[in-house]
């Protein structure tokens, strides 16, 4: 492998708070240890195109609270073919990038690790999903911030629903990993949680609610948007048949989910992993993702964190029987 003298910047696939922190890391680590850095905007497509802008420390400047990412961020389906990568390594070479770190999730893992592949440089991963469903790590850019947008959120939902005695179907993202409904749904204290790791949930609730319509009581029931069972809105439809005499409401978070200025958790965590990332280019190393494992930073092939399952934390779920 050639000496890494410039590096080359992304963030792709869905945007999450703390992304900034580690463009931020990755620009002035690189500066620190004498490499120049390029930023990939829009990502893979960004690539493909050449849109690519020389980052200093001045450009990465006051960027450490906010939200989204500089660099904005895209689904490239072109990405995906021999060709479209052919153009993209085409651009890093004009470029002059011998490296690369991607910030994103297993779709834009499963770029990374086909281009190491194919071509002669190296991807490191940053692990920026609001999901937090990436294996070999126990955390990801952007998920404790959306936890706490959650809570927020649905701390303000619980007053309504209180105060009229309305039971409430709470969507959360999460199509395909229960994690963002399991954790902020024992942050707030949720009388029920639907996630996709956890099959007969329906039957369980149903029980609850019948107990639950004796008291006259409110409820909040958090569905992460990948429920077997279908949509938030769906199943509350399904209820209200069943339970004409409650007051149901579906109150769809989206999008909310993702922006906002990212926690202190979010902007330490994302910085560590922004210094790792370079350090792990300095190192020789290639088509690893750096990660976060009982607070110490680990690297992970990239391979496993696209072909492993990240399983939900099963006492979790056996606190959320006790607690509701």
């Amino acid at each position: 492998m050639d000496t890494i003298k410039r590096i080359g910047v992304l963030t792709s696939g869905g945007d999450a708070p703390g992304m900034n922190a580690a463009i931020r890391a990755v620009t002035r680590t690189a500066i620190h240890h004498g490499m120049e850095v390029y930023g990939i905007k829009r990502g893979y497509q960004g690539m493909i195109e050449g849109d690519i802008v020389k980052l200093d420390s001045l450009a990465v400047s006051g960027i450490l609270q906010k939200g989204g990412t500089i660099l904005k961020t895209a689904r490239c389906a072109e990405f995906r073919t021999p060709e479209g990568r052919k153009k993209a390594y085409d651009q890093l070479k004009k470029f002059n990038i011998n490296g690369v770190i991607v910030i994103g999730g297993d779709g834009s893992f499963t770029g990374a690790t086909l281009m190491s592949r194919e071509y002669d440089i190296p991807f490191i991963g940053i692990p920026g999903t609001i999901d937090n469903d990436l294996y070999g790590t126990e955390y990801t850019i952007g998920y404790d911030t959306a936890l706490n947008t959650i809570v927020s959120a649905v701390d303000k939902i619980r007053d309504t629903a209180s105060s009229l005695n309305r039971v409430f179907f709470v969507e959360v993202m999460g199509k395909e990993a229960g994690f963002v409904a399991l954790h902020s749904g024992i942050a707030c204290g949720a009388e029920g949680i639907l996630i996709p790791e956890v099959k007969g949930q329906l039957d369980k609730l149903r029980v609850y609610l019948v107990q639950r319509s004796k008291e006259f009581k409110s409820s909040i029931i958090l569905v992460a948007e990948g429920e077997d069972e279908g949509r938030a809105i769906d199943i509350a439809a399904r209820f209200q048949k069943e339970f004409p005499d409650f007051d149901i409401r579906t109150t769809i978070l989206g999008h909310i989910q993702r922006g906002g200025s990212p926690s202190a958790v979010d902007r330490v965590n994302a910085s560590r992993l922004g210094v790792a990332a370079v350090e792990a280019l300095l190192d020789d190393q290639q088509s690893i993702m750096v990660g976060i494992m009982q607070n110490e930073i680990v690297h992970v092939p990239i391979n496993k964190t696209v072909k492993l399952h990240k399983d939900i934390d099963r006492d979790l779920m056996k606190i959320v029987d006790m607690l509701q």
